[in-house]
C-alpha cells in the first residue's frame, strides 16, 4: 500500500485546510486509515482515524468538533477537513493505513505511511 499525502500549507488561526491522502497498491486489504501528527519535539499522536468497511470514525478530543475525516472509496482518496484551526494543530500530518492479518483470536497489523505533510497554523 503506497500512500501520499497532500493540502497542507500555511494558514491563520480560525482558519481551515483540507488534506488529502491518495492511497495504491493492495488498497482492498486494508481495515483502517487514519491521520495521525507530530509536532516537534513530540511524540507521534493520533488525529482521526475511519474504518474501511462502515466508515466508523473515531476522534482525538484536541479535535473533536472541529476536524472531520471521510473517504471516498471509488477514489482511494481519504480527507481530512480542519476547521477552526489553531496554533497548537502545528505539525506535521501524516496518512496511515492499516492492514490486518490474521483471525478473530490472533493478528498482526501492518502499518504504511506517507510522507507527511506539513501543517502551519500562525497566531
Amino acid at each position: 500500500v503506497q500512500l501520499v499525502e497532500s493540502g497542507g500549507g500555511l494558514v491563520q488561526a480560525g482558519g481551515s485546510l483540507r488534506l488529502s491522502c491518495a492511497a495504491s497498491g493492495s488498497t482492498f486489504t486494508v481495515d483502517r486509515m487514519g491521520w495521525y501528527r507530530q509536532a516537534p519535539g513530540r511524540q507521534r499522536e493520533l488525529v482521526a482515524t475511519i474504518t474501511g468497511g462502515g466508515g466508523i470514525t473515531n476522534y482525538a478530543d484536541s479535535v473533536k468538533g472541529r476536524f472531520t475525516i471521510s473517504k471516498d472509496d471509488a477514489k482511494n482518496t481519504m480527507y481530512l477537513q480542519m476547521n477552526s484551526l489553531k496554533p497548537e494543530d502545528t505539525a506535521v500530518y501524516y496518512c496511515n493505513a492499516r492492514v490486518r492479518r490474521g483471525s478473530d483470536l490472533s493478528w498482526d497489523d501492518y502499518n504504511y505511511w506517507g510522507q507527511g505533510t506539513q501543517v502551519t497554523v500562525s497566531s
